[in-house]
C-alpha cells in the first residue's frame, strides 16, 4: 500500500464531476467548430455558418478565466445547433440515396456534429447550472 491517503485513491468520479469537468474544458466548443464549418462551407449555408465565431468566442472566454460563462454560451449555441441539424432532411431522394447519405462521410461528420452538441449541453448546462464562479477580492472583501 502507498504512503497516500486511502480515502483519496477510493474515491469514484460522478457523473455530475465528469459533466463538470467536460464544460470547463475548451476543447468540445472547438471541436464542435470544426465539424460545422467542414459540413456547412462548401456549398456556403450562411445560417449554420453563424455557429463557429460564437463558439470560437466561447473557447476564448473558457481560456480567459470564464469557464462558468463559457459553459453557458457553449450550451445554449450547442442546443441551437441541434435543433438546427434535426430539422434537415433528403428531400425527394431514394430510399439508396438517403442510405449513402447517412452512412457516407458526410452523414457521419453531421452524426459526430450532433452527437457532440447533444453532449454539450447536456455537460456545459450542468456546468452552467451548477458551477460557481470565482470572485476576486482584495484584503479587505471588496469585489476587484
Amino acid at each position: 500500500m502507498s504512503s497516500t491517503d486511502p480515502k483519496a485513491e477510493n474515491v469514484k468520479r460522478t457523473a455530475i464531476s465528469a459533466a463538470m469537468d467536460w464544460g470547463k474544458n475548451p476543447l468540445p466548443p472547438t471541436l464542435l467548430a470544426t465539424l460545422v464549418t467542414a459540413l456547412h462551407a462548401r456549398p456556403f449555408q450562411p445560417l449554420p455558418m453563424l455557429f463557429p465565431p460564437v463558439l470560437l468566442f466561447s473557447t476564448y472566454l473558457n481560456l480567459s478565466s470564464y469557464p462558468v460563462d463559457s459553459a453557458g454560451v457553449t450550451a445554449a449555441w450547442s442546443g441551437l445547433y441541434l435543433l438546427l441539424a434535426s430539422r434537415r432532411k433528403v428531400a425527394g431522394a431514394s430510399f439508396g440515396r438517403r442510405l449513402g447519405s447517412t452512412f457516407g462521410a458526410r452523414g457521419f461528420t453531421r452524426g459526430a456534429a450532433m452527437a457532440l452538441a447533444g453532449v454539450n449541453v447536456m455537460g456545459c448546462g450542468i456546468t452552467y447550472a451548477f458551477g460557481k464562479r470565482e470572485t476576486g477580492k482584495d484584503a479587505d472583501g471588496k469585489v476587484v
